[in-house]
């Protein structure tokens, strides 16, 4: 299965988790300092708000594959449509360890393609990929939308994921 993701920058976590929890009518089932996220199975999305971001509105949008070869069956089709793509592999950021891959649609908006391979007690472990020279999240990284994409496509200043 996969679930769609969505990831917002908010002002104020606490009203924000508040609004939502009504909205969804369930509490995040990860909440920390700077980060909330839902789980939701009706409909299935997994949604994500944060306080990294220099702005509000949408960081990201997504898909999260339940295995591997859901992620690689998605890596194929950006590939198949060659897509500029951003392959991180193995990486950790907003509180977990993924395997990923980014796409940028025609407006700049990143897409982020991952499987969840477990949870991190933080946001970024600051790991990149071996040949990117940049860590995800990290100050001076190339962002888009708070991506280190290095694609190039509309750039704001955020944060990662």
């Amino acid at each position: 299965m996969k679930r769609f993701h969505v990831h917002l920058h908010v002002d104020d976590l606490q009203q924000s988790i508040g609004f939502y929890s009504k909205l969804f009518a369930v509490e995040p089932a990860r909440t920390e300092s700077d980060y909330a996220k839902w789980m939701l199975q009706d409909p299935p999305v997994n949604f994500a708000i944060s306080t990294r971001g220099s702005q509000s509105g949408i960081d990201h949008l997504g898909i999260q594959t339940d295995d591997p070869a859901e992620l690689a069956e998605l890596k194929a089709r950006a590939q198949a449509a060659d897509m500029a793509l951003l392959d991180e592999g193995q990486t950790t950021c907003c509180y977990a360890r993924s395997e990923k891959h980014w796409v940028t649609d025609p407006q700049g908006i990143a897409w982020e393609h991952f499987h969840t391979l477990g949870n991190v007690p933080v946001f970024s472990e600051a790991a990149a990929p071996a040949d990117s020279g940049f860590a995800c999240c990290a100050p001076g990284a190339p962002t888009v939308r708070g991506k280190p994409l290095g694609i190039a496509v509309k750039s704001s200043s955020s944060s990662c994921c």
